[in-house]
């Protein structure tokens, strides 16, 4: 990969830059409407918003919060507010509406941008500092504390018609100059293990982002992209929008939940030209789609067979190559570990993917692979001049906490010093909290969380992530986790209700199928590994805004 530096290169210049330089070219799109706006269309839009945002009262550095599902609008609110010279704090959707109030309260936000369906289980009075609360939607006034002055959007028109009679053009656009320093948004994370703290991410870390992908030719003018992961979560922020909007590309944004049905049928008209996805979405192709037309005869026979296999691999290929658009370069997966299984198949019939690894703290991306032929069980090498990693006191096996420093580092966590303190070492290093291991050839491998990590009777290190990963891919398994009871691990499963009703299993048959998804799982572990009990669970997880299981809720599930 090719050297990088993120400070020569100030992150809201680079889109005023792009404003002007990719005028006429069709910017973002709410897929499945005909709502569509130009570079140019999207730099008025925003010039308006500094209007507004101006009657309103707002100061550089405030804060200004946004939450809803992805579209047009979302990303309005939020170039806006960095233009201006003020901080955006996005909130995850799936946030519940107390721990959305204690954001915007926590934050200090002044104004907010919101769904309006959200907004129901919301109220004004119970907000410390917003003055004015606006529609995702259409963004209309929904609540206001300012009764001195007009400050609806509406206003903002006539204001905008004002001050731009011969309309607006590309020498108008203009923004606020910032240096990388400052503070771009403020990020609260949706933890596994406790509650969530607000990441202060500065421009530069969106910088050296934008870098990256645009000098290795991942995104670039023209290019498109379908974007159904989170906004306000890093990893979709970081590639979909900020990322293709800076480089020129097209962005259509997915406003409804992504069930496979709206995926595929969003791949087939907009054939994007790259992919930014989780494991979970590939790891249900696999099992719902390939795994039964692999497993049945006479497939499972001739893929055993020297160069008929490749014939039957090459066509899976394509399948899954048309079923994502056709026109893409790769698929980047990232949030959380691919399922080994899934990965070995995806390499076996060449499938162009590859697996990054970030946190929300490094806003998110801190190793990455470009080659199509990176080492299995990897997520790559770290970006060389961005990012470096060391392994703090790694065992016998070189395996131990991950540390990070460059870039695309935060500043901290906001008004929480403590956590601050605790996450960075005292010669300036990031603990991430990931175990993981770097080979001599500067892979980066990740074992599993330091939290959730156990220890085996005898010392032993067990990392559940890779224990789940094996039982996920068996028989009537949806979701599985992994538990410590008394030196004895325990396995949670949450079955796949589909499959046993397919198969019309009593619950007896079912018990009898987990035990022997136990006897087989444990024929690949090792001795201290040993799962020595599956217990049903009757429903999915509950899990945090970015699909990760909060296991801290089920520690003591075993003792039920």
């Amino acid at each position: 990969m090719p050297m990088l530096t993120a400070l020569e290169d100030n992150f809201i210049y680079m889109y005023q830059t792009s404003f002007q330089e990719h005028w006429d070219l069709e910017a973002i799109t709410d897929y499945g409407t005909t709502n569509t706006l130009t570079y140019g269309q999207l730099a008025a839009r925003i010039a308006r918003l500094h209007l507004l945002f101006k009657q309103c009262g707002i100061k550089k550095d405030e804060k200004i919060a946004v939450m809803g599902r992805n579209n047009c609008n979302w990303v309005t609110v939020y170039m806006a507010a960095v233009t201006y010279g003020a901080i955006i704090v996005p909130i995850l959707q799936d946030f519940k509406a107390n721990d959305a109030l204690h954001i915007i309260n926590h934050s200090e936000s002044k104004l907010l941008f919101i769904s309006d369906l959200i907004w129901e289980g919301l109220d004004i009075e119970q907000m410390d500092n917003v003055v004015s609360v606006y529609s995702l939607a259409d963004m209309k006034t929904l609540s206001t504390r300012i009764t001195s002055k007009p400050i609806s959007w509406e206003w903002a028109a006539e204001a905008f018609q004002r001050k731009y009679p011969n309309g607006f053009t590309k020498e108008d656009v203009r923004y606020a100059e910032r240096p990388n320093n400052k503070i771009a948004s403020i990020n609260y994370t949706s933890g596994t293990t406790g509650f969530s703290k607000g990441v202060v991410t500065p421009l530069n870390a969106l910088a050296g982002h934008n870098k990256f992908f645009v000098e290795t030719k991942r995104i670039f003018p023209g290019g498109r992209h379908v974007a159904f992961l989170p906004l306000a979560h890093a990893y979709g922020c970081a590639v979909d929008f900020l990322g293709n909007l800076y480089a020129g590309g097209h962005t259509y944004f997915i406003g409804r939940t992504p069930s496979p049905k709206i995926l595929l049928q969003a791949f087939a008209e907009v054939k994007p030209t790259l992919i930014i996805s989780v494991p979970l979405i590939l790891e249900k192709i696999y099992k719902k789609q390939i795994v039964p037309q692999i497993s049945k005869a006479p497939v499972s026979w001739v893929l055993k067979v020297p160069y008929l296999d490749e014939v039957v691999l090459g066509k899976i290929r394509q399948q899954l190559i048309d079923a994502f658009g056709g026109e893409f370069s790769q698929v980047i997966i990232g949030g959380a570990p691919l399922n080994a299984e899934v990965e070995q198949f995806l390499k076996r019939i060449r499938f162009p993917f590859s697996v990054g690894y970030g946190m929300t703290e490094c806003a998110p991306l801190i190793s990455f692979s470009l080659a199509p032929d990176w080492k299995s069980g990897s997520c790559g090498k770290m970006i060389p001049g961005l990012m470096e990693a060391r392994i703090d006191r790694p065992n016998k096996d070189g395996v131990g906490e991950i540390q990070v420093k460059g870039e695309h580092l935060m500043q901290g966590y906001y008004k929480n010093e403590q956590a601050t303190k605790d996450t960075f070492t005292k010669d300036g290093w990031l603990k991430t909290g990931d175990l993981g291991l770097i080979d001599e050839e500067g892979y980066l491998f990740i074992k599993g969380r330091n939290k959730t990590m156990l220890l085996g009777a005898s010392g032993q290190n067990i990392y559940p992530e890779e224990i789940e990963a094996k039982l996920n891919n068996m028989p009537y398994v949806m979701e599985s986790l992994i538990i410590q009871h008394q030196d004895h691990l325990i396995a949670l499963v949450c079955p796949d209700y589909d499959a046993v009703d397919n198969s019309h299993l009593s619950r007896e048959k079912l018990e009898e199928a987990m035990e022997e998804n136990r006897k087989n799982l444990n024929a690949q572990l090792a001795d201290y590994e040993q799962i020595t009990k599956i217990k049903l669970y009757p429903h999915e997880f509950e899990k945090t805004p970015k699909k990760s299981i909060k296991r801290f809720l089920y520690t003591s599930t075993a003792e039920d």
